[in-house]
Order: C-alpha cells, then sequence, then structure tokens
C-alpha cells in the first residue's frame, strides 16, 4: 500500500466540505508531549480514542502510536502530517487506561510515551519499516538512458537521479539505508518531491508481532456422524486398510457422541498413520480439515475445579473483618504471620467478587512465585484465570491482553505490569506482600510503584484493595494505625504450625575455633545433616549469586573491576568467566595479575554458586539445586526447580531472594541464612526494615505443617537489637521503634523523597551539573531538604557517572503537583546550557 502518496496526493481532491479532523497521538518517545497529526478524510468514521495507529515522525521513522482524541482544531506551529494507517477496528486501549497513563506520566515525572512503552505488551508494538521503490509506471516506461534525458522535463535534482540509479539496483530500500547509501542528511525530501512526481512510491512492511496460535484440526464430516454413517463411512474404506486405521483411531480418540468436537491433526496421525490416507478421507468428505485458534498457556485445560476451600474460625473472621472495612474504608491491610493461610482468604474474598461479575487483580512481586499459587488458583477458578508477566511470550500476553478486554478472562494473576492492563469492571485488587521492593520499577522510565498506582488505579475503578504481607511496610502500617487503611491482623499460623525457632551462631566464634567446614558452621551443618536422615528438606539463604563475589590477587590484592561501571567482577565458575551485573559485560577469568603478574588469583567470599558446589563435596548423597537468577532465565526455569522440591526429588535447595517469598513447602522444617550481615549494615535509611522483613520471611518457609521448623543464621554480630526482635517475630516493637527513627529525621512515611540522578560520561561534567542544579532547587525548597550532591555506592555504571539529589518534602507542607513542576523547571533550565547538551537527569519519584 502507497501510504504517504495515496493520503497526501488525493486529499487535495476532496471536497472541502468534508471535514477536516485531526488525532492527539500518544508515541513512544521520551518526549512530554503528544503531537497531533491530521486524519485522512476517507478514516474520518473509523479513528476514535484507543485506537493504533502508524504514523511518520520525523524525517525517517514510522511508528506506532495510540490515538489520544480527535479534534478539529489543528495543531498551532506546525502543519499536521496525515495519519499513514489505522490498526484496529475497535479501541484497544480503554479510556481508563489512558487517564491512568497520564496521571503515571504526571506522577512519575516521565513521558505518556514511556509509559506507554512500558504498558503495552511488545506484540502490541508494530516493527514497522518504510520502504521505498520505483513506481511501476515510470519502471515501465523509463530505462536507465532515458533518465538523463528527462532530467529537466522532470526537474530533477542530482540527488533525486543518485536515489533514482539506486532503486533501479536495488529495486526497493528503508528511508535509513537510502539516508545511508547516499550519504544524506535530509533525504526524507528527496522522496516526497519523487513520490509527487510519481517517480517513487512509499510502501510499508508492518509486522505485528502477535499472532495467534493455530492448529490443524479434524473432525467427522455431520453427514457420517451417527452410527448409519459411520457404516457407510467404513464401507467406503474397505479396499484400504490404511484409511480404516485412520477412521477406527479418529473414533477411538473422539466417539461420534462427542461431535462436533475435533481433535488435532497431529494427535490423530500419531507417528505411523498415513498423512496421503487422511488426504484422501478429507477428499471423500469422511473428514473435514479446519484451523483452530488456541490458547498458548500449557496450564490453559481444567476440566474440574476444587470445592470451595474451608477456612479456621480465624480465617473466616479475618475476611468478615475485611468485608466490614470495606463499608467505609477502599483499602485494608492484612497482616497476616508467614504460614496463617492468607492465600486462602485471599481466595473467599476472590470468589464473592467474581460472583458479583466484577473483575480481580491479584499482584504479586516475583515471577517465582506464580507458578506455586498459579497452579494453587487454577485448580479452584479454572480457565477464568489470566497469568501475565514478562516471561510470558509476547503472544502470551497479548492473548491475555485481549481476553481481559473482551471480558473472557475476568481473574488475572501478575506482576508489576499488570495494573496497565485494560480492565473495565475491576472490583478488587489484592497485592501481595505488600512490602516488596520488586513493585518498584527502577529502569528505564516510568519509575513507578505497582503497589501506589494499583491504589489509583483502585479509586478511578471505585475497587477495594487489599494490601496483604506478614511483615508489612512501614508506609503500610502506619496508614492502617492513622485509621487511613483498614488493618487486620492474623498473628497464628494454620491448624498446628507454630512460628520457627531462630538460633544465631556467631561467625566469629566459629572461624577463631575453626569449625567452619567451607562457610557452614558446624551448628548448621550438624542440623542439616540430622534433617536429611529424617528425609527433610533444606532451605539455604544466600543474597549473592554467583561463585564468589570477586577474585583479588593474593600477592598485590588487586581485584578485577568492570570496564563501565564502578564494581568488581563476579566470579562465575561454570561459565569460567568474570561477569558484571549491572551492565552485563564479561570476559575469561585472567590467568595472571594485570597489576604485579602473579598467578595466585583466588576467588574471595562465596556465591549460590560456590554453596553448591560446596555441599556436592560435603554432602555427596543428598540431592542439590540451586535457584537464583543464572539458573531461572528460561520461562520454565522457575516452575521445574519449585516442582522437583515439592515432589522432593530435591534435598537441599540453595538460592537468593527468590526462596524467601511466599513458597509453601511441606517437608521444609530447617533454613539457614548466610551473609546476613551485608543487608543489615548496607547505608540505607531502610536497611533495617528490608533486614526485618527478608530474615522474617525467609524464617517463615520453616515448619509451615509440622509446627517444629528452625532458622539458622550466620552472623558476627549475634548482638545486634535487631535479631532480638526478628527471634521473638515481634513486628510491633520493630515498627514502634522505627516510626520514631522516621520521624526524628523527617523519612518516609513523614516525607515524600524526589531522588535525581545526574549522569554524564565525564565525573567533572556529572558533578558540576549536580551542583549547579542542587543550587537552582535550593532557594525555593531550602537547602535542608535538598541533600548533595554525591557520588552514590556505584559511581560509575555503563560509563556514566553519577551524582545523585536527593529531595525531602514533608507531608501537608508542599503542593506536589506545583513542586513537582518547579523541578522539572529547574531541570529544563539546566539542559538549556550548551555545555550540558549530554547531561541526563533520571527523576525517581518516591525511590525505594
Amino acid at each position: 500500500m502507497s501510504l504517504f502518496s495515496s493520503f497526501s496526493d488525493t486529499s487535495n481532491s476532496i471536497s472541502t466540505e468534508r471535514k477536516t479532523l485531526f488525532a492527539e497521538v500518544i508515541i513512544p518517545v521520551p518526549l512530554k508531549t503528544t503531537f497531533t497529526y491530521r486524519i485522512p478524510f476517507e478514516l474520518n468514521d473509523f479513528v476514535q480514542s484507543g485506537v493504533r495507529v502508524v504514523i511518520p515522525f520525523g524525517r525517517k521513522r514510522v511508528l506506532t502510536g495510540v490515538v489520544k482524541s480527535v479534534t478539529q482544531e489543528a495543531p498551532k506551529g506546525y502543519s499536521a502530517k496525515y495519519i499513514l494507517e489505522l490498526l484496529d477496528e475497535e479501541p484497544l486501549i480503554t479510556q481508563t487506561q489512558i487517564w491512568f497513563w497520564s496521571w503515571i506520566a504526571s506522577y512519575y515525572m516521565c513521558s505518556i510515551g514511556e509509559v506507554m512503552n512500558a504498558a503495552l505488551p511488545s506484540g502490541l508494538k508494530l516493527s514497522s519499516t518504510s520502504r521505498l521503490q520505483l513506481h511501476p509506471d515510470w519502471k515501465n516506461g523509463i530505462n536507465q538512458e532515458e533518465i538523463k534525458e528527462k532530467q529537466a522535463e522532470y526537474d530533477l535534482s542530482e540527488d533525486e537521479i543518485r536515489l533514482i540509479n539506486l532503486l533501479e539496483l536495488e529495486n526497493s530500500l528503508t528511508y535509513e539505508q537510502a539516508g545511508e547509501k547516499l550519504d544524506l542528511q535530509d533525504v526524507y525530501q528527496i522522496i516526497k518531491k519523487l513520490t509527487q512526481k510519481r517517480i517513487v512510491i512509499i510502501f510499508e512492511e508492518l509486522k505485528e508481532k502477535y499472532s495467534p496460535l493455530k492448529e490443524k484440526q479434524i473432525r467427522i464430516a455431520e453427514k457420517y456422524a451417527t452410527q448409519e454413517g459411520i457404516a457407510e463411512a467404513f464401507t467406503k474404506t474397505t479396499r484400504s486398510v490404511k484409511q480404516e486405521e485412520l477412521l477406527l483411531t479418529y473414533l477411538s480418540k473422539n466417539p461420534i457422541k462427542n461431535y462436533p468436537k475435533s481433535i488435532s491433526k497431529k494427535e490423530l496421525l500419531g507417528e505411523n498413520l498415513s498423512a496421503s490416507s487422511l488426504k484422501t478421507l478429507i477428499k471423500n468428505g469422511i473428514f473435514e480439515e479446519f484451523e483452530k485458534t488456541l490458547s498458548r498457556f500449557e496450564f490453559e485445560e481444567w476440566t474440574e475445579t476444587e470445592s470451595q476451600i474451608s477456612l479456621t474460625s480465624t480465617q473466616e473472621n479475618a475476611v468478615n473483618q475485611i468485608f466490614e472495612h470495606f463499608q467505609d474504608k477502599s483499602t485494608v491491610l492484612l497482616h497476616g504471620i508467614t504460614g496463617s493461610g492468607k492465600t486462602e482468604m485471599y481466595v473467599s474474598l476472590i470468589e464473592q467478587v467474581l460472583q458479583s461479575g466484577s473483575q480481580v487483580l491479584m499482584l504479586l512481586p516475583e515471577i517465582a512465585l506464580t507458578s506455586q499459587i498459579v497452579v494453587r488458583l487454577k485448580r479452584i477458578f479454572g480457565n477464568a484465570v489470566g497469568v501475565y508477566h514478562s516471561r510470558f511470550s509476547d503472544n502470551e500476553r497479548v492473548e491475555v491482553w485481549k481476553g481481559v478486554l473482551n471480558g473472557d478472562i475476568n481473574f488475572v494473576i501478575g506482576v508489576r505490569s499488570s495494573v496497565f492492563l485494560p480492565f473495565e469492571h475491576l472490583g478488587l485488587i489484592i497485592v501481595d506482600e505488600e512490602h516488596d521492593p520488586s513493585y518498584k520499577q527502577y529502569d528505564p522510565a516510568p519509575r513507578y510503584h505497582a503497589r501506589d498506582a494499583a491504589l489509583v488505579l483502585a479509586h478511578k475503578h471505585q475497587a477495594k484493595v487489599v494490601l496483604g504481607s506478614a511483615t508489612p511496610s512501614v508506609e503500610s502500617y502506619f496508614l492502617a494505625k492513622q485509621k487511613q487503611y483498614g488493618l487486620v491482623e492474623v498473628l497464628q499460623r494454620f491448624g498446628e504450625a507454630t512460628l520457627p525457632e531462630i538460633q544465631l551462631v556467631d561467625l566469629k566464634k566459629s572461624k577463631k575455633r575453626k569449625e567452619l567446614k567451607e562457610n557452614f558452621t558446624l551448628e548448621l551443618f550438624e542440623q542439616m545433616k540430622t534433617a536429611l536422615e529424617q528425609h527433610e528438606q533444606v532451605l539455604l539463604f544466600q543474597n549473592r549469586r554467583g561463585y564468589a563475589p570477586y577474585l583479588s590477587c593474593e600477592v598485590c590484592e588487586w581485584i578485577p573491576e568492570c570496564q563501565n561501571c564502578s564494581v568488581s567482577l563476579t566470579y562465575h565458575q561454570r561459565a569460567n568467566e568474570l561477569r558484571c551485573h549491572y551492565c552485563g559485560f564479561s570476559t575469561k577469568v585472567p590467568q595472571t595479575c594485570s597489576a604485579c603478574s602473579s598467578t595466585k588469583i583466588y576467588p574471595k567470599g562465596f556465591g549460590t554458586q560456590k554453596l553448591e558446589e560446596d555441599l556436592q563435596v560435603l554432602l555427596p548423597e543428598s540431592r542439590i539445586a540451586r535457584m537464583d537468577k543464572d539458573t531461572t532465565r528460561t520461562r520454565t526455569g522457575y516452575e521445574k526447580i519449585i516442582d522437583a522440591f515439592e515432589k522432593h526429588e530435591v534435598d537441599i535447595l540453595v538460592g537468593t531472594q527468590m526462596i524467601t517469598k511466599g513458597l509453601d513447602f511441606e517437608k521444609v522444617n530447617l533454613v539457614g541464612v548466610f551473609d546476613a550481615d551485608r543487608i543489615l549494615f548496607f547505608p540505607d535509611f531502610r536497611s533495617s526494615e528490608r533486614f526485618m522483613q527478608l530474615i522474617m520471611q525467609v524464617s517463615g518457609r520453616a515448619g509451615r505443617r509440622s509446627g517444629k521448623g528452625k532458622v539458622v543464621i550466620q552472623t558476627n554480630s549475634p548482638s545486634h537489637p535487631l535479631f532480638a526482635i526478628i527471634s521473638l517475630h515481634d513486628y510491633q516493637t520493630f515498627y514502634n521503634q522505627e516510626i520514631l527513627e522516621r520521624q526524628e529525621y523527617s523519612y518516609p512515611p513523614f516525607a515524600r523523597l524526589i531522588k535525581l540522578m545526574v549522569r554524564h560520561e565525564e565525573r567533572e561534567m556529572a558533578q558540576k551539573a549536580a551542583f549547579i542544579l542542587s543550587k537552582k532547587l535550593q532557594p525555593k525548597l531550602g537547602a535542608g531538604r535538598v541533600l548533595g550532591p554525591e557520588a552514590p555506592i556505584i559511581e560509575r555504571i555503563r560509563n556514566k557517572f553519577q551524582q545523585a539529589i536527593l529531595i525531602k518534602l514533608e507531608r501537608n507542607k508542599f503542593d506536589l503537583g506545583k513542586t513537582k513542576e518547579f523541578i522539572q523547571s529547574q531541570i529544563d533550565e539546566l539542559y538549556k546550557d550548551k555545555s550540558f547538551k549530554k547531561i541526563q537527569v533520571v527523576v525517581d519519584v518516591d525511590f525505594v
């Protein structure tokens, strides 16, 4: 289709009495504005808010955008280009979604185009390439020798002739290829002139990434779907044993009483049956062949669902309290300790909301949690459940998107990006493990927090929200105590189970007594052996993946560092490489020291890979698995490991934070924790909170059924006061202490935090720009509220030096919207300085 020429050339000949309409279009670029395009007359009745369109952008690019609104008002200051193509007959994005995108962009200080990029699954964003070729009329009537003769007649410039000659040789080119081959900056103007002269045409290769999964199906023809019909069919196949075998196989797999049900062609033919005989049966009208659109979800076919779950009196009372709070509050915090049965309570809530005809969204912080919980919920709700996370393919995510849009899916389980799905009748949002930092998006923009965004989305839908956690965030618990949220607490475990015993082991003493077996204290190692002898399972938590944190030269203490970032490279033994966990850079392990040429280069510290290797030596009879980012790169990586552990095909599971959250294993009564001090003493105002949450969460994996769980924590600081609180599982005492410190030093929930990260390839430029920006902000905000700039712990990432500015705004003292406008205006002023044209300022609102 010749998009450019078809709309722009014919528009002048259409009656001026017809309405000229314009579309405000959201496009996926980091510019804080939308763009107005002219709607071709023939599309006036079809372009509407929420549909996707193809539009030209700049001189060379063609993009997919989303129509925000339609108007008769022409843009001011520029001439609107035409929309090239309409991609949807009906809106794919709802009005509520567009409102939500706008709110995200405004609150988190980014562009609506960046929100669109995050919101739409890749399968709904077309890959677009504009291509040029010579017009057939020109090509048929003009040969190479005649081009020069026509130069004057067609008023051809030298560059236009060069492009014509190039297209004679290449047949077709993209905008970019034409510009590169001709070495021209503004090739668009040349293309435009040649299209007007009908020498070149432009066509679009638009490939929509989503395509339905289809399968060839076989069904017996209706004429033969009776006892008499089958007898007649067999009389027609008496001369062919292979055809009879096919007919018998079909009937064994799909009796005629099931008509019009079909079976897959692949299943019917199996390994040995004749495809040519099947073709003959189809030709003779006995079988019919057709394509069927399938779901891609391997857990899709659930023919039976379990009966309703039964709640304990404690759980039932908690659910009733939640509904009572819903009478006058839209949000309820469910503080249920680990093992209290929060999932069962969620199920009860979900059932009642679905029965009312409303939709439900259940957010989980990690993909690792979804496989176990999805199976449990699928058994209860069957195929009404949709699952949405990044490990699913583009096509699978598009299927969920469209299922929610058309009403086929009313219950979605997903990670943070699920808040962007096209819900129309949302009645309940459940945010499980609401404290988890995984709900925060860090890079790229929008740097939103899914829990907070879910609260806004629910308010727009007039829906209710349940925030669930055994270790609530300080902010959420504060709001519950202030009675802005309802608060329901379940402080006893399900059934006979009790909270595990926590044992602190002093690493310093173990080292002095030389009792360590590799990185295991004698106490932990002996209890692991006892657990295995009793046919129990063990979880080992080490929040560092890889074999060792770094390598070091024994002679001069040289440490290999990333060439792009200010961090040491992590040693991965199996791949025999050093890898940066920030930018992905990797290199082979050096044989000699770069500083002194020594060959004495040894690993320091330990990660999950090293623990796994040590266990294979120390406990050779045990079955060991590891769950971290390196072992779960594939979509089914999590599921396979968790499934093997559930079936007791694995005795010891070593893992990072993935194993701390929400998993429920019957045979786990011992949990070991390594390297706890590194989390506890991290320089961040949330370090105590995160340490408490992490340790209490991983502790909660022990003794969930038997009531005899134990947690062994290896630490150099057993006398730290936080351990005493954790040993007693005393969240309330922790909160009481923490909230006083937060108030004294003006940290959340008493203040909002906005972090500005100034980046540049040169350290001096980053420092200079950050200093100037800080000085611009201080007069209006106050010097005490603008902290920094200073270099963060990791000063350089991906070859860019960083300087951080922290802005603290007390609640109820600032108009947040106007303050953000002021901050953005000062950033824009900084950008206007030509010496800072390569500066990047990253804004993180409510950073955690």
